[in-house]
């Protein structure tokens, strides 16, 4: 009579990892006609639809390419979907300011917040600080008024560097609609 053997899978904790059983795991295919690569990314075969297709990278992204969201709508249809959707997803424009999870202080990226330092201003200041630190600075280390001093042309690049990041900042905000987040002049940064 032979001896049972009793599977690695039994009892707990298991002895065998998790997912590392020895049978053939089932691999489908892409969808597309004559594919033999994995099909592992699904794409809706209609809008608001639960069925799927299922594609491999290259034939999902010539999917995506050729796909259009209002096919076979009116253009009134079309325009109440989109009013719907928006409607629906307004809510999530009104909390985007608690999801704040990039680099800097929430009003500022990193980038601005050099900046501003770069301009010798405090982190509170507006644009009409930001204009005339860089003009004070700029006339002070213009290459022009200090012909052949390295250390200037290279401050004068880095302030003009640092306007244009704070202008972009500017013009998004004014595209927004909100206030300086000072709402008053910076003051000038301490040296230490």
């Amino acid at each position: 009579m032979a001896k049972a053997t009793r599977s690695n899978d039994w009892g707990f904790p298991r002895w065998r990892s998790y997912g590392s059983s020895r049978e053939a795991k089932p691999v489908r295919l892409c969808d597309r006609d004559g594919c033999d690569e994995p099909g592992d990314r699904p794409a809706p075969k209609a809008p608001n639809s639960p069925d799927r297709w299922y594609f491999c990278e290259a034939h999902a992204a010539e999917y995506n390419r050729n796909w259009d969201y209002f096919a076979g709508l009116t253009a009134e249809e079309a325009a109440a979907r989109e009013a719907q959707e928006q409607r629906d997803n307004k809510g999530y424009k009104e909390a985007q300011h608690y999801g704040w999870g990039g680099a800097g202080d929430g009003r500022f990226s990193r980038d601005e917040l050099n900046a501003l330092k770069a301009l010798e201003l405090d982190d509170d200041a507006d644009f009409e600080a930001v204009k005339s630190a860089w003009r004070r600075l700029a006339k002070e280390h213009h290459p022009d008024l200090k012909p052949g001093d390295s250390a200037a042309y290279v401050k004068f690049q880095t302030i003009q560097a640092a306007f244009e990041v704070m202008k972009r900042w500017e013009e998004r905000r004014l595209a927004l609609g909100k206030s300086s987040p000072g709402g008053k002049a910076g003051k000038k940064r301490q040296s230490v």
